[in-house]
C-alpha cells in the first residue's frame, strides 16, 4: 500500500509537474529577488512636459501638460470650485517662489484693497474675499485672512508703513483671526 502512495507522488500529469521541477521547501521561488531600480519615482517631469493640444475660444494651441493642468484648475476655480482655486493658487505661489524673489506687486495689491468695479465677484467665487455689504449697493469686498497671511509672507524682510498697515487691516475680513507678523504695529 505504501508503494501506491509513492507511485501517485511520482505521477506526472495535469497539476502534477515532475518532482525535480516542483517548488522545494525552504527555497525561494524567486532566488534572485526583485531586480534593482525597479521602484523608481514617477516621471512627473516627463509626463507634465509632454505637449498637448487644447482648444480655447475655438482656436487650438499646443501647450505642455503642466500648463493645460493649471489652466483647467484655474478655470474650475473661477467657476466657483474653491478647492481648485486654492490648489491653483498654491501651485502658482510655489512656481513664483522658485522663480523670483517676493516683489512689491503683492504689497501694491494689498494696499489698494478691493475697490468697487474691481475683481470682487471673482475673488468671492474663489473664496479669497467676502462682500462687505451683501444687500447694499456697496460692492466693496474684504480679503480673507489666509490670503492676507500669504501676501505678508511674500514681503520677506520688507515692512509696511503704518499707513499701509491701516489699509491692509481695513481691507481684511475678520482681522482678529489673522496671524500678523511680529513687527506689525496696528492694533488687531
Amino acid at each position: 500500500m505504501s508503494e501506491d502512495i509513492n507511485d501517485r507522488e511520482d505521477e506526472v500529469g495535469y497539476g502534477r509537474p515532475p518532482r525535480s521541477t516542483r517548488f522545494q521547501k525552504v527555497r525561494s521561488g524567486n532566488p534572485k529577488g526583485r531586480p534593482r531600480n525597479s521602484r523608481r519615482e514617477i516621471p512627473y517631469d516627463h509626463v507634465l512636459g509632454q505637449m498637448v493640444t487644447i482648444r480655447e475660444d475655438g482656436r487650438e494651441r499646443r501647450v505642455t501638460a503642466a500648463e493645460a493642468f493649471m489652466l483647467q484648475l484655474t478655470r474650475k476655480g473661477l467657476q466657483g470650485d474653491s478647492a481648485s482655486a486654492r490648489a491653483s493658487l498654491a501651485a502658482i505661489e510655489l512656481a513664483r517662489s522658485k522663480r523670483e524673489p517676493a516683489g512689491p506687486e503683492i504689497t501694491a495689491i494689498i494696499c489698494k484693497g478691493v475697490t468697487p468695479g474691481g475683481v470682487g465677484c471673482t475673488l468671492d467665487n474663489l473664496g479669497m474675499a467676502v462682500k462687505r455689504d451683501k444687500y447694499g449697493d456697496n460692492t466693496r469686498h474684504e480679503l480673507k485672512p489666509w490670503l492676507i497671511e500669504l501676501a505678508l509672507e511674500r514681503l520677506g524682510s520688507r515692512r509696511l508703513s503704518i499707513e499701509e498697515q491701516r489699509i491692509v487691516v481695513d481691507a481684511t475680513h475678520k482681522p482678529g483671526t489673522v496671524r500678523w507678523p511680529e513687527w506689525w504695529a496696528i492694533s488687531r
